[in-house]
């Protein structure tokens, strides 16, 4: 079955990306692994893998239009905890906690860099 590995995320300030993903990913039960020699990559939980780094290219890091990452959370009320050490770790929400029509519980925030990231808890995880 295939699924997901990790994800990479560009960073303009890499000290800043590893200082909020360090605890980030901490609230969500993960943790920095190891470096990369370009970044650094963290688990989030149990799951996939984040790697914060800096372009390959040399390039200023750039946000991508449309793109999300989407992190499920273990209960309901994880997702405005979180989402409120988001905030408090500099990012900027995209969406307030709470429900979205029949699929569940979400909040959305972008990361200092900019990017896209949602919380989310459903139902049907209680059923599982």
């Amino acid at each position: 079955m295939a699924q997901i590995g990790y994800v990479c995320l560009g960073a303009n300030d890499f000290d800043r990306a590893c200082a909020f993903y360090d605890s980030l990913t901490a609230e969500l039960g993960g943790k920095r692994l190891f470096p990369t020699p370009h970044g650094q990559m963290y688990r989030l939980g149990s799951g996939a893998m984040v790697m914060v780094t800096r372009p390959y290219d040399g390039q200023a890091a750039t946000v991508s239009n449309g793109g999300m990452i989407a992190i499920n959370v273990d209960a309901k009320e994880d997702v405005a905890r979180i989402h409120q050490k988001a905030l408090a770790l500099g990012a900027r929400s995209e969406g307030d906690p709470g429900p979205r029509g029949v699929f569940g519980e979400f909040a959305y925030f972008r990361d200092p860099d900019g990017h896209k990231l949602a919380l989310f808890w459903t139902e049907r995880q209680k059923k599982q």
